[in-house]
């Protein structure tokens, strides 16, 4: 009898089923390269990379590459990656996430390899322009993972960024320091986050709902006192521009030293609080605290943590990274403050959050994939060699993410209590 059972038990293990999500992706990118980068290169072209800007104490000479043999050696290299991820699948073995990064890094530089046929890609230049365009997303992500941890969702990181590029650009042109702007721009997000959580928290209003309706609010605030106030009084909306503050010997390394230490104090702050934020919310008594709180309240309530007013501080908190992320539109970038600046990097942020996780660090990501996917389109429009239609080019961000999302990201789940009020 009881070797029946034995044998009825080890008939019913269930084995895993095969994912061949990444896999098939893999394949799917190889063939494109395959078939519309190799086979449409002229052959006898060559790639320029140059990789110089003119300000580092040791450059790098440009790299030039035969186009149609670099190619093949890029596909080829993407079609071993996507060998072994298949391996690994059939295996039920977890890909893990070099493949899919390699595979990525190798599918970018083919591609750009193809497009700079007989001419020059600025290397150094697209990663410069990437980081750029990916500051105020990188703080809109931090803000929602920080709101969304705590179980407040985070619509309104569209009208957060707006606030602070206004205010920046307004205390900046007062007080003739962009310094005093940086400093005045949380302040505006968190304004904001307050009517967040106050709406949210205290009266159990849905909080999407909520993000919307504030969105709507800053946009409707911001150009009317543009239209107004600033129109009227030129000198409350001049340009300010945040100085470089290069890193000693740091700044001078070929390549990364220019992109990533030659920048203004925002870009700084930005590595500080990813790295900040990484390790409290993970690594600290206060993290886990937040975390409880966005995943099981009453669970939290339970063991003497304070559910509402983590969910008001937090948000609070979050919203005014997002404050200083819109710093970047105007000071950062030496711009005046214009009608409706943020131009959707709030929900572009939202989708970087969700892309990254709810992690810090897979946020950053997400955000620098859609900057440097941004620049790359904007370069490529500009240079108008690639034969591909311009707006197609200007597509290449959002459709990089759908694909992103539904090839290597698979299911996400959200933290388990956010847009859920919590009744004591």
């Amino acid at each position: 009898m009881s070797q029946t059972t034995t044998t009825r038990e080890k008939s019913q293990v269930i084995v895993p089923p095969v994912k061949w999500r990444v896999p098939g992706f893999m394949i799917v990118f190889t063939l494109i390269a395959l078939l519309g980068f190799v086979l449409f290169a002229e052959s006898g072209t060559v790639t320029t990379f140059r990789t110089a800007t003119g300000g580092e104490a040791a450059e790098l000479p440009n790299t030039a590459v035969p186009t149609v043999p670099a190619l093949w050696v890029l596909t080829l290299l993407m079609a071993a990656l996507a060998a072994y991820a298949t391996m690994r699948a059939v295996r039920r073995e977890d890909v893990g996430w070099w493949p899919p990064a390699a595979f990525g890094a190798a599918f970018v530089i083919a591609f750009l390899t193809w497009v700079g046929a007989d001419g020059t890609i600025p290397l150094t230049s697209l990663l410069i322009g990437g980081l750029a365009l990916s500051v105020p997303l990188v703080f809109g992500a931090l803000s929602g993972v920080m709101c969304e941890r705590s179980g407040v969702i985070n619509i309104a990181i569209e009208g957060q960024l707006l606030a602070g590029a206004f205010l920046a650009a307004v205390v900046a042109s007062v007080a003739g320091n962009p310094y005093v702007g940086v400093i005045a721009a949380p302040i505006a997000g968190a304004l904001v986050g307050v009517l967040l959580v106050f709406f949210s928290v205290k009266y159990w209003v849905d909080q999407i709902i909520v993000g919307v309706v504030l969105n709507v609010l800053v946009l409707g605030l911001t150009t009317f006192f543009f239209s107004t106030v600033l129109s009227d009084n030129p000198g409350l909306n001049q340009r300010f521009r945040l100085p470089d503050l290069p890193v000693p010997l740091l700044s001078d390394i070929p390549i990364i030293g220019p992109v990533l230490f030659n920048q203004n104090i925002l870009v700084y702050l930005m590595y500080a609080a990813i790295i900040l934020l990484q390790v409290m919310l993970f690594r600290s008594r206060w993290g886990l605290r937040v975390r409880a709180v966005g995943e099981h309240p009453k669970a939290a309530d339970t063991v003497g943590i304070n559910v509402i007013r983590t969910r008001w501080v937090t948000p609070i908190l979050g919203s005014a990274l997002a404050g200083l992320g819109g710093a970047f539109f105007t000071v950062g970038s030496g711009l005046a403050f214009g009608r409706d600046m943020s131009a959707g990097n709030g929900f572009i942020a939202l989708a970087a959050m969700i892309l990254g996780r709810w992690n810090p660090l897979g946020a950053m990501a997400a955000a620098l994939l859609f900057g440097l996917s941004r620049n790359l389109a904007n370069m490529l429009s500009t240079m108008g060699g690639s034969g591909i239609p311009g707006e197609f080019l200007l597509m290449l961000p959002y459709v990089i993410t759908i694909f992103a999302v539904a090839g290597f990201v698979g299911r996400v789940r959200a933290p388990a209590a956010e847009n859920k009020p919590y009744v004591k």
